[in-house]
């Protein structure tokens, strides 16, 4: 489209926007593709060069555990895998297992978009085995090997709610991480899945990506020094034949992975030596399902550091604009992630742990929220909106949006996102599919025709 035309467009959006007549002329366009976005915006520097203080931390470090300790406390989506009794009884159990598992009450489609039948979802229901629970429950720790699926049933099957529609796999619900302690309660009718919980999320895993420990062993892990965490989107292991669970393992951002110091300095690592690279200790599972640790390498110029990077509102854009142009996964599906998803990993990358889910995070008594309700009017929205903040947070059903900063007087976000719909200057909308963790203005966005999100807004967070 002709810059020109761009010009246009985002001046027509504006204008055509209730209450946005009066804000100031859109910023010069360069032929991004997306109305009010600029080539040089998509760099993380410009927007940090606009923030007044940038490295100025916002969230010190005892703050943030106080922080985290709140959200186990209160927040009824973490869970405390830590302090769990013994023993469970089958009610503890179902409480978790049917918050992801029940029975799908629209129609689905398979992945050639065939229509699911009753007795499909009879079998897969039939697999989850939940009548075979029995009254008390014998908790199994462990640590996840490698990024796994976390899903609603037990099963690798994908649907969808739409048939020519593949993109969201219905049955797909978050993602466990390389050294994730788990709490294992139930196996399905198969073997093959096991029904994990973990701190921020429970739901069906593949039982393999599992190994076993005790509770001191997996915990003494997850909590040894000195370590590193992946400040990254997601960087890789080496690639090493000798250790072909180890070999170009994903790690993904706020990952916080032990060292290995039982090795001797020059000592090789899985056939490498290690002076170039990070030698981790990552969890391993042998043919029985036991857990154990080996070495692996992280090289040095993949990002890392030797502890959480401060919260700074230089950081959160930072790690933000790491996942720009990363293609939308709904639940971490496609080795990506998910709107919740991408928050979550940029603030836990400053040891923020958040709820997984839009709807828990949105509304955790753990964080802090204004929430808006159908009696808040437009005025006060578009106000609230204009007082928006680096890092804060901005909630509509199913979505959420990082700001970023300010073009103009106007609020500039950064979110994993299908797509975004735009006025044209009439009364139709301009849909723009967009896929990917993408640089956008807010107050333009619509819902439909006569709603934008600004209207749909939930709840504001702000991690302060």
């Amino acid at each position: 489209m002709p810059l020109f035309r761009h010009r246009l467009l985002f001046a027509a959006l504006l204008t055509g926007f209730p209450g946005m007549a009066s804000l100031a002329s859109p910023p010069p366009i360069v032929d991004t593709g997306i109305p009010g976005v600029t080539d040089a915006q998509l760099s993380p520097d410009w927007w940090i060069a606009r923030v007044p203080d940038a490295d100025r931390v916002v969230l010190d470090a005892p703050a943030i555990a106080a922080l985290n300790d709140k959200l186990r406390r209160l927040d009824p989506s973490m869970h405390d895998i830590r302090h769990l009794p013994s023993s469970l009884t089958r009610d503890q159990v179902m409480v978790w297992i049917d918050k992801v598992s029940q029975r799908p009450a629209r129609a689905l489609f398979d992945a050639k978009g065939q229509s699911l039948p009753a007795s499909a979802i009879d079998s897969i229901l039939a697999n989850d085995a939940t009548n075979a629970i029995p009254s008390e429950v014998t908790p199994r720790y462990g640590m996840a090997v490698r990024r796994a699926p976390l899903r609603s049933h037990a099963t690798e099957a994908r649907v969808f709610t739409q048939p020519v529609d593949t993109d969201i796999d219905r049955f797909q619900e978050s993602a466990l991480f390389p050294g994730d302690p788990v709490v294992v309660v139930h196996s399905s009718a198969d073997g093959r899945w096991v029904f994990a919980v973990s701190a921020r999320y429970a739901a069906w895993t593949p039982a393999e990506a599992i190994a076993y420990g005790t509770a001191a062993q997996v915990f003494a892990h997850a909590d040894a020094t000195p370590f590193r965490v992946i400040t990254g989107a997601a960087p890789h292991t080496v690639f090493t034949p000798e250790a072909a669970a180890l070999s170009e393992l994903q790690l993904d951002m706020g990952t916080r992975v032990p060292l290995d110091t039982s090795l001797s300095p020059g000592q090789p690592v899985n056939g490498q030596h290690p002076y170039t690279s990070w030698v981790l200790s990552l969890p391993v599972r042998d043919a029985r399902g036991a857990l154990s640790f080996r070495p692996a390498l992280l090289q040095r110029n993949q990002p890392s550091e030797a502890g959480y990077l401060p919260l700074t509102r230089a950081n959160v854009i930072r790690q933000a604009f790491r996942f720009l142009g990363e293609r939308y996964g709904w639940g971490h599906d496609f080795n990506g992630r998910d709107c919740s998803g991408f928050v979550s990993d940029v603030y836990r990358s400053m040891g923020v742990q958040m709820p997984r889910n839009t709807g828990d995070q949105a509304s955790s008594p753990g964080l802090s929220h204004t929430a808006y309700t159908p009696k808040d009017g437009h005025d006060a929205r578009v106000a609230a909106a204009m007082a928006l903040e680096v890092g804060d947070l901005v909630y509509i059903p199913g979505h959420v949006m990082m700001v970023i900063g300010k073009v103009d007087g106007q609020p500039y976000v950064v979110h994993d996102v299908g797509g975004i719909s735009l006025r044209d200057g009439t009364t139709s909308l301009r849909r723009i599919k967009l896929n990917e963790v993408s640089v956008t203005p807010l107050l333009p966005l619509m819902f439909d025709k006569d709603t934008s999100f600004v209207d749909r807004m939930t709840s504001i967070v702000r991690i302060r």
